[in-house]
């Protein structure tokens, strides 16, 4: 007896894995995020789930994840207790989600501002600083401190848009500073301008000097 070929077509494939799905049944609970919390940021979104998943167990904070813009909390059906007090720290912490201070990467995106444009007026007092956090980089033993905001605060400037106005500001100022950088180099040159012609003019330099009347002096041949 003997075998034919294998079929080229068949032995082309590649295999594929076939991934079976648990039919175990969940607990899931779900929490919506207020806006007057968010503020309308993907960025804050990301950040108010880190903090509340580090007020879990670390066994659970897995447990706990972003779908559709609410808070999903999904658990065996097996661990009801684990799931009962999940949710009780889930549902306390959200209770002052609204409070939670604003970090300098979440303030960039619900402000829509650059980096360079928060420090500025963090300096100047516009933008007022709620505080200070340090924080230590994970995996290293480095800490880094930095400014955090009030979100009612935020939340007002966004109201009066009080970024454009800011920006508005900005421009005339340093439109006013080229000008007056320009008037004043203009002013430099003239003076140096003024000296030169000065040194190269003895007579100039003379009368600078007190010496009325050099000239007849000169000209009744008493230097000859």
């Amino acid at each position: 007896m003997t075998l034919g070929l294998a079929n080229p077509i068949c032995s082309s494939m590649p295999k594929v894995k076939t991934e079976t799905k648990s039919d175990e049944p969940e607990l899931i609970r779900e929490w919506p995020l207020p806006l007057d919390a968010t503020l309308g940021s993907a960025i804050r979104v990301k950040g108010i789930l880190q903090e509340i998943r580090s007020r879990l167990p670390p066994a659970v904070r897995k447990s706990l994840d972003m779908q559709w813009g609410k808070l999903t909390l999904v658990m065996p059906v097996t661990s009801k207790t684990a799931f009962r007090a999940t949710s009780s720290i889930v549902s306390e912490t959200l209770q002052r989600i609204a409070d939670l201070p604003i970090i300098p990467r979440e303030i960039e995106d619900i402000l829509g501002i650059t980096a360079s444009e928060r420090k500025r007026w963090l300096e100047d007092g516009r933008l007022p600083s709620a505080g200070t956090r340090t924080v230590r980089l994970q995996g290293r033993a480095r800490r880094i401190t930095f400014h955090v905001f009030d979100p009612r605060i935020i939340e007002d400037l966004l109201d009066r848009c009080a970024v454009d106005a800011w920006r508005e500001d900005d421009a005339a100022a340093k439109a006013e500073n080229r000008r007056r950088a320009a008037y004043q180099a203009k002013v430099t040159r003239s003076l140096k301008k003024q000296a030169k012609t000065e040194q190269a003019d003895p007579v100039a330099e003379d009368a600078m000097n007190g010496l009325s009347g050099w000239d007849e002096f000169g000209r009744e041949g008493l230097l000859r």
